[in-house]
């Protein structure tokens, strides 16, 4: 090997040995984004719960959150730090799935996950830089699913491709009320520098937080397989949609308040986890 070669490789060596020991730069991105992601469902859900208590608000995604935030005198400074936020989480995960050792079907899995993790932060990311520029951004994210099951329609086996779809984010949500209940989420932070009643709390905290994103995520698979089944696009939607659904329902304001509130405390939780996950690759 030239020393070109070997000058190279030691950047990468590097940043693997970071990831798989969660050390470092490696671990300041992996914070830095979790910190960023939880304070984004707490505007999400601060401004749902104004709308359940009928003080304004909207129930809105998190594009459509920050693109409300671009209207406030403090708004550049917050999506700035967003941006930075979202940009190292990609990064992290990205870093992450290169990084974590073994190649049996499960850690290729885990890798894909980490990938797909990273692109909804990198897209994330883009999507609040546009806005810091003028350039938009912050879209209805009802408007992205119907697009896309517009697009998909217009493919062979179309139908089908949106049903699998929702079905998987059906399975995003089952996974989620399964965390929360079961409370996995646990197994990765670094409980000997937690005391017994922050631990609790934390504990209680990421399950309210998991079980409502279960919930969102399964109505909005639900309302995928609906356009699938009526070949209807328009009955697709995204997070602003979900809640929307909520507020207009029976009891509308309870369901969407519970709903707000459990996605505040997922919010919460991240904040958890900035501080005491275990964020080694592995």
């Amino acid at each position: 090997m030239t020393t070109v070669e070997q000058r190279l490789r030691q950047p990468a060596e590097e940043a693997r040995q970071r990831g798989r020991s969660g050390s470092g730069w490696y671990a300041w991105l992996a914070r830095a984004g979790l910190v960023a992601k939880g304070v984004s469902f707490a505007i999400v859900a601060v401004l749902a719960i104004k709308l359940a208590i009928g003080h304004g608000g909207d129930a809105t995604s998190r594009e459509g959150a920050l693109h409300a935030l671009a209207g406030k005198s403090f708004g550049v400074v917050v999506l700035v730090l967003l941006a930075i936020g979202f940009a190292a989480y990609a990064i992290w995960r990205f870093v992450e799935a290169w990084a974590a050792p073994g190649e049996d079907a499960k850690k290729w899995a885990k890798r894909a996950g980490s990938v797909g993790r990273g692109l909804v932060y990198a897209a994330l990311a883009y999507s609040t830089v546009k806005l810091l520029v003028g350039e938009g951004g912050g879209g209805s994210q009802n408007e992205r699913a119907r697009e896309t099951a517009g697009t998909l329609f217009s493919w062979p086996a179309g139908t089908w491709l949106v049903g699998i779809a929702g079905a998987i984010v059906i399975g995003v949500g089952l996974w989620n009320l399964y965390r929360g209940l079961a409370r996995k989420f646990e197994k990765r932070w670094r409980t000997g520098e937690m005391g017994a009643t922050a631990r609790r709390w934390a504990s209680r905290v990421g399950a309210l937080g998991h079980v409502a994103r279960g919930v969102v995520f399964g109505l909005i698979g639900v309302f995928v397989i609906k356009a699938a089944l009526e070949y209807d696009p328009k009955e697709a939607i995204g997070l602003d949609g979900a809640l929307q659904k909520l507020a207009s329902a029976a009891y509308g304001p309870y369901l969407l308040g519970l709903t707000a509130a459990g996605l505040l405390a997922y919010g919460v939780y991240c904040l958890v986890d900035a501080r005491y996950r275990d964020v080694s690759a592995g």
